[in-house]
């Protein structure tokens, strides 16, 4: 890990994870577009300036001052070989105090699905979060049916605690999503859900 001005970077086998640049505007922009179809049915509602520069612009500057206040580390996923951007992964709700906990929640591009990206950048942010800022727990989210998610956080040391009912609005509806938490020091055995 390398902090630069309150800057973060992540070093994977295959990609760097940093927070978004202006500069990555329009390839941010072209994967999303090209990509609607694969994420709306797990995300919500895009804002009408969602893929403007405007937007992008806002997501930069709080990327930046989420980063330098310790609320969140918002990072995309920059493939070494021809620095594409692949997706984003972003710690948020970062709780200090008593419960040194925080939230992640990431999404990839239909082209860069199921090949282990988004595993190997979530497998580092989570040595990240628990090495590098001394986090305790974890939390992630997905819908039920979301079968592919709740495989990679099983994968990545996640386990299953429950169901939220009606967590958040996904494509324009309340929708519930399964819990699941990674501790840093789990002692739990496997938890079905």
């Amino acid at each position: 890990m390398l902090r630069l001005r309150g800057r973060v970077k992540i070093d994977t086998e295959r990609m760097v994870l940093r927070p978004p640049q202006h500069n990555d505007f329009r390839p941010w922009s072209d994967l999303r577009r090209a990509s609607a179809e694969f994420l709306q049915p797990w995300e919500p509602a895009w804002s009408a300036d969602h893929l403007t520069r405007k937007g992008f612009v806002n997501r930069v500057y709080w990327a930046n001052r989420s980063i330098q206040q310790g609320t969140a580390v918002p990072l995309f996923l920059i493939r070494r070989t021809d620095n594409a951007v692949l997706g984003a992964i972003t710690l948020d709700n970062i709780r200090r105090g008593p419960a040194q906990a925080g939230t992640i929640g990431y999404w990839i591009g239909e082209d860069y699905a199921r090949q282990g990206y988004m595993r190997e950048a979530l497998t580092a942010v989570v040595h990240h979060s628990f090495e590098v800022l001394g986090l305790s727990r974890l939390e992630s989210a997905c819908l039920p049916e979301n079968k592919a998610s709740r495989a990679l956080l099983e994968r990545c040391g996640y386990k299953y605690e429950g169901v939220a009912q009606s967590y958040l609005q996904i494509n324009g509806r309340w929708r519930n999503h399964v819990l699941y938490a990674n501790l840093r020091r789990d002692r739990r055995g496997r938890v079905e859900g």
